[in-house]
């Protein structure tokens, strides 16, 4: 049977360079108007009972080529369970191999989350007593742009992901967490919807999600780099989002993120903002030690280097959040690879430890507030 490449789907990403024998080689597609590239999302069909290697040529020139080095691709047979492949890098191309037992698997640089899911758990959770939804704008392709809202309390809580498109488990972490805030026997949710009220954006680039984008959206702008000064023409994703936090304020807010070369989750804060005081930040210090306490899933050993006094970049959303409205603003980031103090030789970190690790937060918010 002739071997079939296809990338022609929801968040589908790769071009086809060659096929000799059992070797595939690939090029990841560079998101749309950038230089960003390094999702992957394809099926390969009529494999049926060989082993095939893939060589993604292009992989050292990606925008995180420095993240490959101990990462392994994910594969599944059923688009629901997705395992690790055995994968190497070397030379600037990345390699992984598979034995199909079956004629079809996918792959891809995380398991994805694909729009129609998306639009499931917006219909699901939508439709539970004491939510309410809001379309808080739409994107350049016109996509809405969704925000779920729960809870009576005077806090305002902000928890909002994707706005990197192809870091797919941050959505995964957004759906752990509506699954249990809307829990009515969970202690720690019942706490939360009676002292906070909380707003959920489980998807802010659904354009970049669709095409497939590594980290931007249709106009190849990075949102992550424009809540200084959204506009309408190249980031109304983040105007919408960040017009919908004037008009609640923010007490606290969770930037849900993937990162492509740490092996570990870690949370960034916003140490260097102009208006920085210590009692300000030993809140956010403070929760960072309460959530390694309460779970393996998390760490304070790796993560970035912070920030200088007054050189925060007030372009990302963390900071800008916490100098506009003295919140304790956090990014979450969460591995591509795996979470080394607690690893999972099989699937890595997944969508559902990725789930596990939103009701962690969340109890631990509980604690706190």
């Amino acid at each position: 049977m002739t071997i079939d490449i296809n990338a022609a789907f929801d968040s589908g990403n790769i071009e086809l360079v060659g096929i000799s024998g059992d070797v595939v080689d690939l090029n990841i597609r560079h998101d749309a108007y950038s230089d960003f590239y390094q999702w992957f999302h394809f099926r390969a069909a009529g494999a049926q009972g060989r082993t095939l290697t893939f060589r993604i040529l292009n992989a050292g020139g990606a925008a995180y080529a420095f993240g490959w080095p101990g990462y392994r691709a994910r594969v599944s047979t059923d688009r629901r369970e997705w395992r690790m492949a055995d994968s190497d890098y070397a030379d600037g191309v990345l390699r992984f191999t598979h034995r199909f037992d079956g004629d079809i698997a996918w792959f891809a640089y995380f398991a994805p989350y694909p729009m129609e899911r998306h639009h499931d758990l917006i219909a699901r959770i939508g439709a539970c007593h004491g939510v309410s939804h809001r379309t808080l704008g739409r994107s350049l392709d016109g996509q809405p742009i969704d925000c779920l809202t729960l809870g009576t309390g005077p806090l305002s809580l902000w928890i909002y992901a994707r706005q990197h498109p192809g870091e797919s488990m941050a959505e995964w972490f957004v759906e752990g967490a509506l699954e249990k805030l809307i829990d009515p026997g969970d202690a720690a949710a019942r706490l939360l919807r009676d002292r906070a009220t909380l707003h959920l954006v489980p998807n802010m680039n659904p354009d970049g999600s669709v095409r497939g984008h590594l980290r931007t959206n249709a106009a190849g702008v990075n949102l992550n780099r424009e809540w200084h000064a959204p506009t309408p023409d190249r980031s109304p994703e983040v105007l919408a989002v960040r017009n919908a936090m004037d008009r609640t304020g923010v007490d606290w807010a969770i930037d849900v993120h993937g990162d492509e070369a740490i092996p570990a989750n870690f949370l960034a804060g916003y140490e260097g903002i102009p208006s920085w005081t210590t009692a300000h930040g030993d809140r956010f210090y403070d929760y960072g030690r309460r959530l390694a306490a309460r779970t393996p899933l998390f760490q304070t050993e790796k993560g970035y280097e912070k920030a200088r006094p007054g050189q925060a970049n007030l372009s990302m959303s963390t900071n800008q959040l916490a100098e506009r409205f003295g919140a304790v603003s956090m990014t979450l980031e969460m591995p591509f690879k795996d979470h080394d103090p607690s690893p999972d030789p099989d699937h890595g970190w997944s969508p559902e430890r990725s789930k596990a690790l939103a009701h962690a937060c969340l109890d631990t918010l509980a604690e706190v507030i």
